[in-house]
């Protein structure tokens, strides 16, 4: 079984300094996230072969199966024994935990317990719905089902050795966060910020520094003079701002802007997210996007300064490659901001 899933970061937010001196173009028209044919091609490729791999294991594992292995079991009611096995579940709490809807939830339930394997009962705080557990012919069957999933897995791991196990359990925890993020993203649209959005990012911005205290009186990016302008500090070259839009509503964003006086650097900027969107991936998402675009712009590394305020964000950026620094690069202007950090961007 895999670990619980990596807690996603809740929060990121980083301190930086725009310039209003910086040169200025037009924005395009049609607000698009920059790509090169290239890196289109490759996670085109990088896709394709992903769910490739994906189908594979899935047939392979006989999930496709009319009977899990040698049980008078689908392959979702096997899933579900193995739920209620470990507690009594509602038919929406089982259908969240099998990631599957409700009505495919209930008919597994019924299968089980038309052959005698599970059972239902009033709920004991809501009279409303029931609770579905186990039979003692469902706990006995539960042991076999285990006994030959167990022998299963046992076949399958004496082909690999330690170090390979733990790489592929590593993967597929990363994999599985992935899936789970991307599934609670639905509905959020990622786009190049325009200048219709300046006003809304400057809100946000200084709504989630209030949050957490971090005051224009401070040496904090929400001060800026440029706050209200964004769209125009990120139309030079070599700088872009992507902001995150749902339902209508902007509710975070992040941006790459070159680095003054420091050639081949840029920085990461101005990473700000609503409490709608926290907890969904969203953070890490923006990042790698940001971070693509670096490279592809042809920087060397990333540079960024932030708070130990905020200790998720933090923990971001060590997890994507950022090493602390001794001292600050340049002068941003954002003495508040004590944590120094830097990516190379072509390891």
């Amino acid at each position: 079984m895999l670990p619980a899933q990596l807690k996603p970061a809740n929060l990121v937010v980083t301190c930086n300094q725009t310039h209003s001196t910086m040169a200025q173009t037009d924005a395009p028209s049609t607000p698009v996230i920059p790509m090169t044919h290239a890196k289109q091609t490759a996670e085109s490729g990088s896709s394709a072969q992903l769910r490739h791999l994906s189908r594979y294991l899935v047939r392979n594992l006989g999930m496709l199966n009319a009977a899990f292995g040698d049980l008078p079991l689908s392959p979702v009611q096997a899933h579900a024994l193995f739920e209620i096995g470990k507690q009594p579940l509602t038919i929406k709490e089982l259908a969240c935990k099998l990631s599957i809807d409700k009505s495919n939830a209930s008919r597994a339930i019924k299968h089980l317990i038309d052959k005698n394997l599970a059972q239902s009962q009033i709920h004991p705080r809501d009279s409303r719905c029931l609770v579905v557990q186990l039979t003692p012919a469902g706990k006995k069957l539960l042991l076999k089902l285990d006994t030959q999933q167990n022998q299963l897995f046992q076949e399958i791991l004496a082909q690999l050795t330690p170090a390979q196990t733990s790489q592929i359990e590593e993967a597929l925890m990363l994999y599985n966060q992935a899936v789970h993020n991307a599934k609670h993203q639905s509905g959020c649209h990622i786009r190049q910020a325009t200048a219709q959005d300046d006003a809304a990012i400057a809100k946000v911005i200084r709504d989630v520094s209030a949050e957490y205290g971090l005051t224009a009186d401070k040496g904090y990016s929400v001060a800026d003079p440029t706050l209200d302008c964004l769209s125009q500090i990120y139309s030079q070259a070599g700088a872009n701002y992507w902001i995150i839009e749902l339902e209508g509503r902007i509710l975070g964003g992040a941006g790459i802007a070159p680095l003054a006086n420091n050639d081949g650097v840029c920085e990461l900027q101005k990473m700000y997210f609503m409490p709608e969107i926290r907890g969904k991936g969203l953070a890490k998402r923006l990042a790698l996007l940001a971070l693509d675009f670096a490279r592809e712009t042809g920087y060397q590394s990333c540079y960024l300064e932030t708070t130990a305020v905020l200790n998720e964000a933090v923990k971001l950026y060590e997890k994507l490659g950022f090493v602390h620094l001794s001292a600050p690069l340049g002068n941003t202007g954002h003495d508040a901001c004590e944590m120094p950090m830097l990516l190379e961007l072509n390891q």
